[in-house]
């Protein structure tokens, strides 16, 4: 049986006192049968590791550099983040390709760097409103995870996949536990195809995930946790959902 994981995306939000007392208030609202991680923005990922010592939960960061290393201003390589004990990092979350252009291919270069120092990427797919009511969904999520599993190739069953419907996220706006199913089973048919070790993979769900919407989405057998936004900034919100994570 498939391990849940629950993943705080703090997004570009956090302080040194507001990340301190979050972390603690966490910490001291477990232990969870699922697996928890937060991942962070990079000038508190240290402070985080530090924080998190001796606890149940995992830490990692919101993104790396499809390079290895070089004249890259700005970005933190996935090498980097291995040296000081990161356990995830998130590629491919819509605010990226939206906001930076990042292409299904940088995605995937970035998701095979991750995975080349030990990091297990938590691939992002997911469509917009227009894409969705286009009845455009299926062939945006398979051809977002196509590229992934192109490049990956043997290894693909290493990564977690989440299902981030764009029109869902920080907007209030939630799948129905069945619309989401519906795309979690087509990411899993599509994931059999291409490694026998799909069946163990875990998809995630993120999208407005709450704790009174947590428990029905949690339900659905394709579902194996989530990747929560705004959610994990509020401490009690975020350990409920860690709760409804509990296998039945």
């Amino acid at each position: 049986m498939r391990t849940r994981l629950v993943v705080g995306n703090w997004k570009m939000n956090g302080s040194r006192a507001a990340n301190a007392a979050l972390l603690q208030a966490v910490r001291a609202s477990g232990p969870w049968t699922a697996e928890v991680a937060v991942c962070v923005p990079a000038p508190y990922l240290v402070e985080t590791a530090l924080a998190l010592q001796g606890s149940m939960m995992s830490w990692g960061a919101q993104d790396c550099s499809a390079h290895e290393a070089g004249a890259y201003t700005g970005e933190v390589a996935a090498s980097m983040l291995a040296e000081f004990g990161c356990r995830y990092a998130i590629v491919g979350h819509s605010e990226r390709r939206a906001y930076h252009g990042e292409s299904d291919q940088v995605v995937a270069d970035k998701a095979k760097r991750a995975l080349a120092h030990g990091l297990t990427p938590i691939v992002c797919v997911g469509e917009t409103l227009a894409q969705r009511e286009a009845g455009e969904t299926e062939a945006v999520v398979k051809r977002q995870m196509s590229a992934v599993i192109r490049t990956l190739e043997h290894c693909i069953s290493q990564v977690v996949v989440a299902y981030e419907p764009v029109w869902a996220i920080g907007t209030g706006r939630t799948a129905s536990p069945a619309q989401a199913q519906a795309v979690h089973a087509l990411l899993r048919g599509q994931l059999l195809a291409a490694t026998e070790k799909a069946a163990q993979m875990r998809l995630l769900y993120g999208g407005s995930v709450k704790a009174d919407n947590a428990p029905a989405l949690f339900a659905e057998p394709d579902i194996d946790g989530g990747l929560i936004g705004g959610a994990s900034l509020v401490a009690t919100e975020f350990a409920a959902i860690c709760r409804a994570a509990a296998r039945p």
